[in-house]
Formats: C-alpha cells, sequence, structure tokens
C-alpha cells in the first residue's frame, strides 16, 4: 500500500499542491513568521510556492492567516518575503 500524498495550500496564489512541493513557514519564539525550509520548526505551519509570484501575492494580503492561526501585519508579511528573497538556499 503506498503512503498518502499530503496535499497543502499555498497562502499566495491558493492553490493545492503537495507538500514536498511548497516552501514551509512556521512561527518563531517571538511569534514571527520564519521561513523553515527543513520542515522541522515545531507547531502550526503555512506553506507557499517557490515562485516570486505568489510571495508577492502573499505580502499583499491582508487579514488572518488561518495555518498560522494568527493575524499578520503587511509589515510582517514584507519582511518574510524579504528574507525569503534574500536566502539563496531556497
Amino acid at each position: 500500500m503506498s503512503k498518502a500524498m499530503q496535499i497543502r495550500t499555498c497562502l499566495g496564489c491558493s492553490a493545492r499542491a503537495p507538500q514536498r512541493a511548497l516552501l514551509r513557514l512556521a512561527l518563531d519564539a517571538t511569534g514571527a513568521a520564519v521561513p523553515d525550509p527543513g520542515r522541522r520548526a515545531g507547531g502550526r505551519g503555512g506553506y507557499l510556492h517557490r515562485d516570486t509570484l505568489c510571495w508577492e501575492r502573499f505580502a499583499t494580503r491582508k487579514g488572518p492567516v488561518r495555518s498560522l492561526r494568527r493575524t499578520l501585519s503587511r509589515s510582517e508579511r514584507q519582511a518574510v518575503v524579504a528574507r525569503l528573497q534574500g536566502d539563496s538556499e531556497l
């Protein structure tokens, strides 16, 4: 019997994709959203495609992020995107 593929929804474009095709975001100890490329951070997480268009859409959205059970301000979202763009390993 094969293992079921885990499907997640992108926080930027809202498209569904296999978990392995997406980049995970998690909350750090201070409550800030940070990239979690190794998927090792504890707690709740959200997912983004590894595409700058999805990152830009995520940065401009308003309201709560259900997967993180938290509302991220525009500045917090833009900080996440800046961090993603500055990290060459992603």
